[in-house]
Formats: C-alpha cells, sequence, structure tokens
C-alpha cells in the first residue's frame, strides 16, 4: 500500500485535467451551437453577410474543438460535442441551399459521415420552414425548388438502412423528414391551387371589364 498515494495523485492530476477540458468543451458547443443558430436566422432574413460572419465564427469553434480533444476521444464523441457539430453542419447546410450553392460535403467541413447525415436531415426542418415564408406571398418556383432539395435528401436518407449505432439514430430523423416533406408538399398543393383560381378569377374579371367596353 506504500505506493497508493502516489497512484491516488496521477489519477487525481488526470481527472482535473480532464475535467478542466471537459468544461471548456462544453463552453465551447455551446457557443457553437448559438453561432450556428444565429447563422440560421440571418440566412432565413437574406442577411447574407451576417450569416456567413456566423459561420465563420461557428468553423473556428470547430477547429479548437478539434485540437483541444485530440487527445481526449471520449469528450469529442460525447453527446454534446456531436450534437454541437451536427449544429455546425445544419447550419452550412442550410446557408448554401438557401443560396441555391453547391452542398458542402462532409470532408470539406471535416465532420464524421454520421454527424453529417443528422445535419443534413435536420436541414430539412428549415427549408419546409423558408418554403413556408415563400407561400406567404404566393406560389413560385423558389418553393418548388426547396421542396425538390427536400425530395432528394430524403431519398438518400431512406437508403441509410443501418443500425443506429453506426448511424447514430439517423433512422428516427429519417422519419421526421419523410412527415415534413409530405406536409411541405400539402402545403405546397394548397397554395398552388389558390394560385391557380385567383388566376381564372383574375382572367374571368379582365373578360368581363373588355365586354364592357
Amino acid at each position: 500500500m506504500e505506493h497508493l498515494e502516489d497512484i491516488a495523485e496521477r489519477v487525481r492530476e488526470s481527472f482535473e485535467k480532464t475535467t478542466e477540458v471537459r468544461d471548456r468543451a462544453l463552453s465551447q458547443a455551446r457557443s457553437l451551437t448559438r453561432h450556428c443558430a444565429q447563422s440560421i436566422r440571418s440566412a432565413h432574413r437574406n442577411e447574407r453577410k451576417e450569416a456567413g460572419e456566423s459561420i465563420e465564427k461557428a468553423r473556428l469553434l470547430v477547429e479548437h474543438l478539434r485540437e483541444d480533444l485530440k487527445d481526449f476521444p471520449e469528450i469529442y464523441h460525447a453527446g454534446y460535442t456531436q450534437d454541437a457539430l451536427k449544429e455546425f453542419a445544419e447550419a452550412n447546410i442550410v446557408f448554401a441551399l438557401l443560396k441555391n450553392n453547391n452542398l458542402p460535403s462532409p470532408e470539406e467541413l471535416e465532420l464524421d459521415y454520421g454527424v453529417y447525415m443528422k445535419g443534413l436531415a435536420e436541414a430539412v426542418g428549415e427549408l419546409r420552414r423558408r418554403v413556408l415564408d415563400i407561400l406567404i406571398s404566393g406560389y413560385s418556383s423558389e418553393a418548388e425548388r426547396l421542396l425538390s432539395n427536400m425530395d432528394d435528401i430524403y431519398s438518400v436518407l431512406v437508403t441509410m438502412d443501418y443500425p443506429d449505432a453506426v448511424t447514430g439514430g439517423l433512422r428516427r430523423l429519417t422519419d421526421i423528414v419523410r412527415s415534413i416533406t409530405e406536409r411541405t408538399r400539402g402545403d405546397m398543393l394548397i397554395s398552388l391551387r389558390n394560385h391557380q383560381l385567383e388566376q381564372s378569377l383574375e382572367d374571368v374579371e379582365n373578360k368581363l371589364n373588355n365586354f364592357k367596353k
């Protein structure tokens, strides 16, 4: 037992270091999530400069997280860290799709495939939000484009038929994406019918006015 205190001291030092790294990672994860949310909010408002700036701040935080946790894989792969990285994927995907740019790849974002795919799935909810905002002003080709993006994402997600232990719970998100996409398609159909009805009424009104002349 003579070496027990020496062993205990080394253990305490390790635990102290891990706790310090964990606390810093938690703070960084919260900041990362906040910047990602700000980017998405700005993107919806067509504030592209602000959205880009928020994404850049988020990217720097991701770099710091990756560097700080390179010797602490158990913290890097903890739920709160992975959730923040998923938000980073979502923010980048939403920003690109709303601008009609190319989709960023997981390699470009330096994200694990599971995290990236969950971010891709959650981006569908933001696309629906944009579609509904557009439909307030009436049916448009932009809403059609975004619905097509949603369909494309679902078509890919549904092929990822692997255990949740591999994908990190992607199956549940895929079911949610299907529901969101179907509801959005229904909203689009109603908007299109209203648009067609308004056009028909306008045509009738124009004909009547021409007849009176």
